[in-house]
């Protein structure tokens, strides 16, 4: 499996199990680094569209201790639904909500990815539209408590029980909805 150029030391930011395996199977060797536990703060005026990819490049600058050869990976995903941004679920009542509003409609999906050496950054977002089937309540309800959704944005993780039973079609990247666009990142990666 190639890998790629070994002068840079590649570091993920992640607390996500999906990304780091993700990464992996891109035949990518790096180091897991905490990710900066400070608040993410959107501007009022930044459109929808733009958060995810503006939220991985403020987690990216938030970690101080890059190095000189140092390559560091930062991603945030976002749903939006009607011009709304749905986050990750607080409690249970806020994820039956989230997923009561996807029912029968097409979201999008749009991970936002940051690059950082010591000497540029590199920064894109990648969109993928997903339509789910209608959901009723009783299925709404296995799923959050069977699945416990509460780490995922928009409640739900599409690899799981609901991604088989909700999802009538995708447009894009299936990995991009898992938290990751692979294809776009090996292609930057290759690059950078």
């Amino acid at each position: 499996m190639e890998t790629f150029d070994s002068k840079y030391n590649i570091l993920l930011a992640s607390a996500s199990f999906r990304r780091r395996e993700l990464l992996a199977q891109l035949g990518v060797q790096y180091s897991l680094v905490k990710p900066s536990q400070e608040e993410e703060i959107v501007p009022d005026n930044i459109w929808v569209e733009d958060v995810s990819e503006y939220l991985a490049c403020q987690k990216s600058n938030a970690y101080k201790d890059l190095q000189g050869n140092d390559l560091l990976i930062t991603a945030d995903t976002t749903v939006v639904v009607d011009g709304k941004i749905l986050g990750k679920p607080k409690d249970y009542s806020d994820a039956f909500q989230m997923l009561k509003l996807l029912s029968g409609k097409t979201h999008s999906v749009i991970t936002g990815v940051c690059l950082r050496s010591v000497e540029k950054t590199v920064s894109f977002s990648v969109k993928t539209e997903v339509t789910f089937a209608n959901l009723d309540d009783e299925e709404i309800r296995f799923y959050i408590e069977n699945f416990k959704p509460y780490d995922k944005a928009g409640a739900y993780g599409i690899q799981e029980w609901i991604g088989k039973v909700a999802v009538e079609r995708i447009s894009g990247s299936f990995y991009n909805v898992m938290g990751l666009p692979v294809q776009r990142l090996y292609r930057e990666l290759k690059k950078f």
